[in-house]
């Protein structure tokens, strides 16, 4: 019965993130091109993304620790929601030109985020001890269809309303918003019992100062730094800086987001066979190719081989992270950890959207990828500790 209920499950969610995920490739494409429209200062143009990441980082812990007390169906329903009046906070600021109100929209949808992002840890609730890693990445394949609709809707909507660009848009994320809501009502994830959640709880500074915590969130955290320095900078580098059209900024960004949820399919199976630690390694390796085909040039080929490395290096570090801290905590445990784990990586995302348009602002795309370098090498070093801590406690057992 728990393996019927957990594939079922995985099914449920993995429909609501191919909507979740839509919806915030949507927002993600369009947010640096609306910003730049409505923004004076043209160095706060990505200011929208760093906005919704704060909603998400405000939001992460929050949103666990309500889902630990109503339970994941309500808790995902409430997110859902948040993102249906986002869209219609999108709509109303392009309409009223206003950027604050764009802020206001972009900021919910953070908060939409925050909740989301527990889909994938949803999943494995009630999976099977060797179906955990398999159900995550599963989940987070749902994002591969996510790659086309999110651009596709994008270009739908653009001139859908008459003279004002991506006004439809956001109609359409209203609309893909609320029938997440609708959808989630059908996962089966029981709430804690009583002895779960009286269960052994360590304080969550204890269990953040763990080994296996650090390079879990770490990992995960530099992983999604690297990939969003540079994914927010694209369509200002590719439009601003390029003169490329719209269309090659959705084209690249169509195939960047198939890589990062194709592997999904089979990244849990890797991780299953080989461990979590080959497979975050593996990741920052593809990262640091996506980073070396960014600094070889600035047209569309460059720009398409650059971003789709980056996302299949990115569902390596991320997946193998995310797998790896389900391991680090027990049922009682498991809210505030992921819950601080997700504000931990929201929280650095929402500062590097917005270093990353102020750096191509100051310095040009170049130093952009640059400055990912430190963060794949801070990685793979902790990759490396943790193996080695785990040799040497094998050894002493032994």
């Amino acid at each position: 019965m728990s393996d019927f209920r957990a594939r079922r499950n995985v099914f449920v969610l993995t429909i609501c993130q191919i909507l979740f995920n839509t919806g915030r490739t949507l927002v993600f494409i369009t947010s640096p091109v609306i910003g730049h429209a409505l923004v004076e200062n043209k160095a706060w143009a990505t200011a929208p993304i760093t906005v919704m990441l704060v909603g998400t980082a405000l939001g992460a812990m929050p949103a666990a620790q309500l889902m630990r007390r109503i339970g994941r169906r309500a808790g995902f329903a409430i997110g859902s929601l948040l993102g249906t009046v986002a869209g219609g906070a999108g709509y109303l600021s392009l309409s009223e030109q206003s950027f604050f109100i764009f802020l206001v929209a972009t900021f919910l949808f953070g908060l939409f985020s925050a909740f989301a992002h527990q889909y994938r840890f949803a999943a494995a609730d009630v999976a099977p001890h060797d179906f955990k890693s398999k159900a995550i990445s599963l989940v987070l394949a749902g994002g591969v269809v996510a790659a086309f609709t999110g651009p596709e809707l994008a270009k739908l909507g653009r001139e859908w309303m008459g003279g004002i660009e991506f006004m439809g848009t956001y109609v359409l994320l209203m609309i893909v918003s609320l029938a997440s809501a609708i959808i989630v009502l059908f996962v089966d994830i029981p709430k804690l019992d009583e002895e779960e959640a009286a269960g052994p709880q360590r304080s969550l500074g204890t269990i953040m100062r763990a080994p296996i915590f650090i390079v879990a969130s770490g990992t995960a955290t530099l992983g999604y730094l690297v990939m969003n320095l540079l994914m927010t900078s694209t369509p200002l580098a590719m439009q601003m800086g390029s003169g490329l059209l719209f269309n090659d900024v959705a084209l690249v960004l169509e195939w960047h987001i198939f890589a990062m949820f194709a592997p999904g399919f089979f990244t849990g199976s890797l991780i299953r066979r080989f461990g979590h630690l080959p497979i975050i390694a593996m990741g920052n390796l593809a990262l640091m190719a996506g980073v070396a085909a960014g600094l070889a040039g600035q047209e569309v080929t460059h720009f398409w081989v650059a971003l789709f490395m980056i996302g299949f290096g990115w569902n390596f570090a991320f997946t193998g992270g995310s797998a790896l801290l389900v391991e680090a905590h027990t049922p009682a445990e498991r809210a505030k950890v992921q819950g601080a784990n997700d504000f931990i990586i929201a929280t650095f995302m929402s500062i590097s959207s917005l270093v990353s348009g102020m750096l191509y602002h100051v310095a040009g795309w170049t130093w952009v990828n640059l400055a990912t370098l430190p963060l794949m090498a801070a990685s793979l070093t902790a990759v490396l500790w943790l193996a080695f801590l785990n040799r040497r406690s094998a050894q002493s057992a032994a």
